[in-house]
């Protein structure tokens, strides 16, 4: 039996990765693609469309990448969270020896090297933490399975699936909508909550709970602003849609373009990212910045991701106290509401 001090604990924080300069996009963008949880096809008939893909659109990437100096501020902003959990977490273990590592799934530090570190440093326990507060089978299953199959060293392992209404989650994305609403002042303004998008036969089809959580996640932060005194007129909506399948809406653009038939300004708030990263610096500030101009969606102001925010870094680390106590797959605070195929708690429990 493991003591209950004295252990060696490895938290993994898995995440989505971003090439680290112009000469690593194109295999970004191939790892990216060749992902059966991104394109479903054979692996014979999707590697080779992964690398025609990424081929025709590396110039664009690069450009995008080049606005945030060539490379993806996203490792760098991981790093910090790590830094900042570790501390926290070695602070509320003083009796343990805790380390945090990071796994991304389409750029290094890669996965299968990751397993490795977190192998030699030969754990008693490990807590597998995905940095998506939401889970999705494109991003939170992805990273999953592929640990599940290159990990072979020792520790009881556990896994935190979703924390979509996590209270420090909540409270840092309130606490950043609040102060944009004061930058605000009195002109009027629309809190557009904008979530990477899907295509919509995940949900219809496959059953991912993801709108759901995102849905939950946006009604935890509209009821935190209650409780401080701001009703906020607000919506959701979705960006970064790629390719002809019909995905969840409405877009971010037509919720401005709404915003704007309204006469309202916006408050933008990446309500399924934790770190800056391409779609929040690029996407965000930039191209929907410059189509807010356009259609006189004024003012235009986004809130930032929480990163390091002291709330949201306590809220990690009570996720990862409470998976100690535990085995299996299960949420932080409220996971999914309702029935959902692709849910790994759900599985979990029709398997056992």
């Amino acid at each position: 039996m493991t003591p209950l001090s004295g252990r060696r604990i490895a938290v993994v924080l898995f995440n989505l990765g971003g090439p680290d300069d112009q000469a690593t996009v194109k295999p970004f963008l191939f790892n990216l693609f060749n992902d059966p949880a991104i394109i479903g096809l054979p692996g014979l008939v999707r590697t080779p469309l992964a690398r025609l893909i990424s081929s025709r659109r590396e110039a664009s990437a690069q450009a995008n990448y080049a606005l945030m100096g060539g490379g993806s501020p996203l490792l760098p902003e991981t790093r910090k969270q790590a830094t900042s959990l570790e501390a926290t977490l070695g602070a509320r273990l003083p009796d343990d020896e805790v380390r945090v590592f990071i796994a991304m799934r389409y750029w290094r530090p890669l996965t299968e090297a990751t397993a490795a570190e977190v192998a030699a440093f030969g754990p008693d326990e490990i807590v597998l933490l995905p940095l998506y507060p939401q889970y999705s089978t494109t991003t939170t299953a992805s990273s999953l399975k592929l640990w599940n199959a290159v990990y072979a060293g020792s520790g009881d392992s556990r896994t935190v699936c979703c924390w979509p209404e996590a209270h420090g989650w909540v409270d840092a994305q309130a606490a950043a909508i609040a102060a944009k609403l004061d930058e605000a002042g009195e002109r009027p303004v629309r809190v557009l909550f904008s979530a990477h998008g899907i295509p919509e036969k995940l949900v219809s089809g496959k059953g991912d709970p993801y709108q759901e959580q995102v849905e939950s996640t946006v009604a935890a932060v509209v009821a935190r602003l209650a409780d401080q005194g701001r009703a906020v007129d607000h919506a959701l909506c979705y960006q970064s849609r790629v390719g002809p399948l019909k995905w969840l809406g409405p877009s971010t653009p037509e919720a401005l373009e709404q915003a704007a038939r309204d006469g309202k300004g916006a408050v933008v708030v990446p309500i399924a990212f934790v770190s800056e990263h391409v779609e929040t610096l690029v996407e965000l500030d930039i191209e929907y910045g410059e189509l807010a101009h356009r259609l006189g969606v004024a003012p235009y102001l986004r809130a930032p991701a929480v990163g390091v925010a002291e709330a949201f870094i306590g809220t990690l680390a009570d996720a990862v106290l409470n998976a100690l106590g535990r085995t299996g797959v299960a949420p932080y605070g409220p996971g999914c509401r309702g029935e959902w195929k692709a849910c790994p708690c759900q599985e979990e429990r029709r398997a056992g």
